[in-house]
């Protein structure tokens, strides 16, 4: 054989080919970890009281025994949620709007939204009952203090932090300053905003269980009255029922607001190493 068929055949590089792992499997897995751990660390080593930690199994049961009156709460929590979760946003993106647009602003009253993060939310507890009375009210204000500063910060920093070369370039073309706002500081800004809402929405989460324990409804209770119903009955299994059930709405809203910002914003995946 000559050296020039020899150097005209393909050579075989060696290597493994990447299998691609669905992405479930991960948090899957990582949840069947945790589930393994909780129940050597409660019903094989005994480190925590069942009262204080029970184990899954009791858990399983504790949900089994109250399964209409916990997943009804469930339905409240994830309503008031996802209600609060999107005034907030709203309001977090117009607040945000309008301190990129007016640096005056911005200098003027950022100091007062960085005092108000700073407060602890709990402590509006007691006040709001007597500001706004029991159910929805107060707990609805609770969620929009607690998570609308992220939407604020991430909106003011997307849209004052547009890439120099997309704004000359939109100078360039005599862009008006609207056409300038949609084609270039608003779509380079979106990221940065979605940044902020899913550092928002498990505190969405958080103040509607706050809300919860502070002004609950208790004709429609949601999960975190059920839990401190549970716990002065002295039903810890079915107050960690909730918690769990609390985690896995968070992880469901979270993962579908992951989906929109993937079917809005299909130009980040494209031009990202992730």
């Amino acid at each position: 054989m000559s050296e020039t068929s020899v150097a005209a055949q393909p050579v075989a590089v060696a290597g493994r080919s990447r299998v691609r792992v669905p992405a479930f499997v991960y948090p899957v897995a990582g949840f069947a970890v945790t589930v393994v751990v909780w129940w050597l660390a409660t019903s094989v080593l005994g480190l925590a009281h069942p009262v204080v930690l029970p184990p899954p199994q009791d858990v399983v049961r504790g949900f089994n025994e109250n399964r209409d009156f916990v997943l009804e709460g469930m339905l409240v929590t994830s309503l008031e949620t996802l209600v609060g979760f999107v005034m907030s946003s709203i309001a977090g993106f117009l607040i945000g709007l309008v301190l990129a647009s007016w640096a005056v602003l911005e200098r003027m009253f950022s100091p007062l939204l960085v005092a108000v993060n700073a407060v602890p939310k709990i402590a509006f507890g007691p006040m709001l009952v007597a500001w706004l009375g029991w159910g929805q009210p107060p707990i609805q204000f609770m969620i929009f203090v607690m998570c609308f500063f992220p939407v604020v910060l991430s909106t003011v920093t997307g849209l004052t932090r547009t890439p120099a070369e997309l704004a000359e370039m939109a100078r360039s073309l005599d862009a008006s300053r609207v056409k300038m706002f949609l084609k270039v500081r608003l779509p380079a800004a979106l990221p940065q905003v979605f940044v902020g809402l899913k550092l928002a929405l498990p505190l969405a989460a958080v103040g509607a269980i706050i809300g919860e324990f502070q002004a609950g409804d208790a004709e429609r209770p949601g999960l975190g009255s059920i839990i401190q119903q549970m716990l002065g009955q002295g039903q810890s299994n079915t107050a960690f029922a909730a918690f769990v059930l609390i985690a896995t709405t968070t992880i469901v809203l979270y993962y579908l607001l992951v989906g929109l910002e993937r079917l809005l914003l299909p130009w980040v995946r494209a031009t990202t190493d992730r």
